[in-house]
């Protein structure tokens, strides 16, 4: 393994030892492993959070060899003081994570093997439903008249409202309708359905509306920048490609403009497509096509927001509610 450059780390719980290794791990972390600055942080504070708990547990500084003959009882008991903290489960799981990721570390360094880390369970993570858009404000987010106020440019403001309706139309991911070159969507009258890449470099049919198809035209007839086959069909302001990130402050702005909540984001929109499909009657199997889901049971999780919005009419509407 090579030697990442490893800053020096102090800690009041650990023997030096421990420090060294610590800092050597972050840094394989983020040098090999590419792993992003916040999650190298979370990293490195759920390890000295676990140091000063087994310190305080034992009652003495953590040693490498101490460290190495943990007990699956001294990790049960970290655990539970970090969920009696009201750590949520998705916490949990990162700090085991991480705890597991320093321990192989050791290992493959000879520095010890800490066994009890693989016989602890990962803490269960419960599932929150996605949150879709209602109909008619999923449709609003795809008129640019809605920004009509903004000081941008109209066509910018006729881009970012192509992308949306693309969304919610074809229940694309963003970073694929952003992956769109002009030459894989067809003028209005000229085609219906779109080849996009999605995760893994796989490829799928999605059909596209004609009316989303115009909105698109209608920005490329505006667009003041060059705009090759087999170059992006959505540009930014200067012509490069086009950042998820600008997507995302338009919707911002456009929540505000709606009064609709911190969940109505672009990822939602694609949400409110397959919500809205099976609410309609759209076979499962069909949504789970479209959206590119390799497995049925990631789809299934929109038959729960379709039963629960069945059961709010049932408690609104019924007689002897």
């Amino acid at each position: 393994m090579s030697k990442a450059a490893a800053p020096p780390i102090e800690l009041a719980s650990a023997d030096p030892s421990i420090a060294q290794e610590m800092a050597r791990w972050l840094a394989h972390l983020g040098a090999e492993r590419r792993l992003s600055p916040k999650t190298l942080e979370a990293y490195g504070r759920d390890l000295r959070q676990c140091l000063d708990f087994l310190c305080s547990h034992w009652g003495e500084r953590v040693t490498l060899a101490r460290f190495a003959s943990l007990e699956a009882t001294d990790i049960r008991a970290f655990m539970a003081m970090r969920r009696a903290d009201d750590i949520a489960g998705r916490s949990l799981m990162r700090a085991l994570a991480g705890l597991r990721s320093f321990g192989r570390f050791l290992e493959r360094e000879g520095k010890g093997k800490v066994g009890a880390l693989s016989a602890i369970r990962a803490p269960k993570v419960a599932k929150t439903l996605p949150k879709p858009l209602p109909m008619a404000s999923a449709k609003r987010l795809a008129d640019a008249d809605e920004r009509a106020g903004e000081d941008r440019e109209t066509w910018i403001l006729a881009r970012d409202a192509a992308v949306m309706a693309l969304l919610y139309g074809s229940g694309l991911r963003i970073s694929e309708a952003l992956g769109l070159k002009r030459r894989e969507v067809p003028k209005p009258g000229e085609g219906d359905v779109l080849i996009v890449t999605g995760k893994g470099n796989k490829t799928r049919m999605v059909p596209v509306l004609q009316n989303v198809l115009a909105l698109v035209q209608d920005y490329v007839a505006m667009c003041p920048h060059t705009l090759p086959q087999d170059g992006p069909i959505f540009v930014g302001a200067r012509g490069g490609p086009l950042s998820p990130r600008i997507i995302q402050l338009a919707m911002e702005r456009l929540r505000g403009a709606l009064g609709l909540p911190d969940s109505a984001t672009p990822h939602a929109l694609r949400h409110s497509f397959a919500t809205h499909l099976l609410s309609r009657g759209g076979d499962l199997r069909a949504i789970q096509e479209l959206l590119g889901h390799s497995s049925l049971s990631t789809t299934q999780i929109y038959t729960g927001i379709d039963s629960e919005r069945l059961l709010e009419v049932y408690a609104s509407a019924h007689p002897r509610r």
